[in-house]
């Protein structure tokens, strides 16, 4: 099988004691390519260097977590937007992680919305796919996406654990759903919403080091955990796991243009 984990922070210190020994295992499971979303400034020059040090394996993406937009937020923006602009040979292959977040501090919800409608303009400008964050405001990111959708406009909601009807909505704006760990905890109902969705319409991912798959709940995850996510997909669907393995990695390499 050759997986490709949409969406993984291998740049953070959680991964500072093991980073070569975690990538390998990643590798021994079958995972292939690493898409390495940006948190903010202070984030950015570690996930360069992994990334440098990792080319064609590790792909960096550049944008502001609404987690980091805070009253200084602007500044912020500002060294986003030189380092996505540069003109020294950077590359980067998504814009975000981005979006809303309505679940730790909504005191700066407009200052959230401002940042996102920004990196939803340096997406179309760039052609570049957007990875959005949704915690507990998944229907005004839906929203702020149909207001801006067009053919240069496509992307993932990062870490779905939404409704059938907003799946359905997302799917229809030809963004994908990004599925990671979440799918294998026994009350979060998302294998409910997967038995509806075409396999079509989803990439996988695992927000390493966070939210790690059953048995390793609550404990650092790592992108060779993928293998459970694409275990507990072909379960819901009744699907060999090659089949599964196969489908979401094309759905990847399409949304970032590989």
């Amino acid at each position: 099988m050759k997986l490709i984990d949409t969406h993984c922070h291998l740049y953070l210190p959680e991964f500072d004691s093991d980073r070569n020994d975690v990538i390998h295992r990643a590798q021994e499971s079958g995972v292939d390519k690493f898409f390495l979303p940006n948190i903010d400034s202070s984030s950015v020059n570690s996930m360069l260097l992994l990334s440098a040090a990792n080319s064609g394996i590790c792909y960096p993406m550049m944008g502001l977590h609404p987690g980091s937009v805070k009253d200084d937020w602007l500044r912020e923006i500002t060294i986003i937007e030189k380092y996505l602009f540069n003109t020294t040979g950077l590359k980067f292959y998504g814009i975000g992680e981005t979006g809303l977040d309505g679940y730790w501090d909504k005191s700066y919800v407009h200052k959230q919305k401002e940042n996102f409608q920004r990196h939803i303009g340096w997406a179309k400008e760039l052609h570049l796919p957007i990875t959005i964050h949704s915690r507990e405001a998944t229907e005004e990111c839906i929203a702020l996406i149909k207001e801006n959708k067009d053919e240069n406009l496509t992307g993932i909601f990062h870490c779905f654990t939404g409704t059938i009807e907003q799946a359905h909505e997302i799917a229809d704006m030809d963004f994908y759903l990004g599925i990671g760990g979440v799918v294998t905890f026994k009350n979060a109902g998302l294998d409910k919403v997967l038995e509806q969705i075409d396999l079509e319409h989803i990439v996988l991912e695992t927000d390493s080091p966070y939210l790690a798959p059953v048995p390793y709940r609550g404990k650092r995850n790592e992108t060779s955990y993928l293998k459970l996510i694409v275990s507990k997909i072909a379960v819901i669907k009744n699907l060999p796991l090659e089949e599964v393995a196969s489908i979401t990695t094309r759905n990847a390499m399409r949304v970032f243009q590989l």
